[in-house]
């Protein structure tokens, strides 16, 4: 008999600081430039535990060009440049590492080489996480400096999602592609407040990339959205009808995770996409504050014990009932997404025991 989803959260969480292992401070030298990225040694440690977690959790990080995770995932120095195109070969090597979250293409659109280049550095067990660009997914065109400028003819537009988005990552990733996430910009009032137009365009869409996907059932569809006013049955039906899920999108301009769980809750059953992007100390807009005080993106900084509590929670749950989850975490979480990662993995383990 099948468990009933509401229990796999409980109205209390227990919130405890986990201890993590201490790893090597590598003398300051000189960024490599040439060399082939390799896998720092420390991150073997973390074998066992990976082991220890459910099979059908994959958590990753929000890209991975950071040259200060030296010690955590890199070997040693290198500049952001050689990470950014060689990384991903060292990166999904560390045991805990099973996804990542291709954020750049929220900007601008990849090509299927592109792509096929990401998917040639990592193994047939390493699965993609890959945002849909904001041409598509954004209602309004946007200034450099992210100002609303006019609005977006091409929101939600099947068409140009299929061609622009869904066809290259396939193409391009093929069986390494997990999940392709929409993620709705804060939209403008006049929207906020037309959903059944907003939703019924968005059921259009959401059909069209099902459409497209029917050859691969295996690629989750998760849509993310910015405004809490669409935390609504209509977008449950509407995700439902189209065989989507709710990704739920921590992060300061949005409710708290327990919040959001219920419109997961309402999706049952239902895969489980998570992206840990901004920790709520810095608000709906405090991206560069967090830059701030997390750079070079190597500690935990701003610990966030009851979001990773209730996200522990929740994948213990839904993993446990036979779902798969994909969970992405930005440094801007707490600091440094690795460790962020070690620290939400010992918490998972924890639970598993003490079931």
């Amino acid at each position: 008999m099948q468990r009933k989803q509401d229990d796999f959260f409980e109205e209390s969480i227990s919130e405890e600081t986990t201890k993590l292992p201490r790893s090597r401070k590598a003398a300051p030298q000189k960024a490599r430039s040439g060399s082939a990225v390799t896998l720092a040694p420390e991150a073997a440690q973390w074998a066992d535990l990976a082991a220890q977690l459910p099979a059908n959790l994959r958590m990753g990080a929000s890209t991975w060009s950071y040259p200060g995770w030296e010690g955590l995932v890199w070997d040693g120095a290198y500049s952001k440049d050689v990470l950014a195109k060689k990384g991903l070969g060292a990166y999904h090597q560390h045991p805990l590492l099973r996804t990542i979250c291709v954020d750049r293409t929220f900007w601008k659109p990849l090509t299927n080489s592109q792509y096929a280049a990401f998917a040639a550095q990592v193994d047939d067990d390493f699965r993609f996480v890959v945002k849909c660009p904001a041409g598509v997914t954004d209602a309004q065109v946007r200034t450099e400096e992210g100002k609303p400028r006019e609005a977006n003819p091409a929101f939600l537009d099947p068409r140009l999602a299929v061609e622009h988005f869904v066809q290259p990552t396939l193409e391009g990733l093929g069986a390494k592609l997990g999940v392709l996430v929409f993620q709705l910009s804060p939209l403008p009032w006049s929207l906020l407040t037309r959903q059944s137009e907003l939703f019924a365009r968005l059921g259009l869409m959401l059909a069209a990339v099902r459409q497209a996907l029917a050859q691969h059932p295996q690629v989750i569809v998760a849509v993310e959205v910015r405004d809490p006013e669409l935390l609504t049955p209509a977008l449950v039906d509407t995700l439902k009808a189209h065989g989507a899920t709710f990704c739920l999108g921590l992060h300061g301009k949005m409710p708290p995770i327990e919040v959001q769980l219920h419109t997961l809750r309402a999706l049952w059953p239902s895969p489980l996409v998570c992206r840990w992007n901004l920790n709520r100390i810095f608000g709906a807009y405090g991206y560069a504050d967090a830059q701030k005080k997390h750079e070079p993106f190597s500690e935990i900084r701003s610990e966030d014990l009851h979001t990773r509590a209730w996200l522990a929670r929740t994948i213990k749950g839904i993993t446990g009932a036979g779902q798969p989850a994909f969970v992405t975490i930005s440094n801007d979480a707490e600091g440094c997404a690795p460790r962020s990662i070690a620290l939400l993995a010992q918490a998972i383990a924890q639970l598993q025991k003490s079931a």
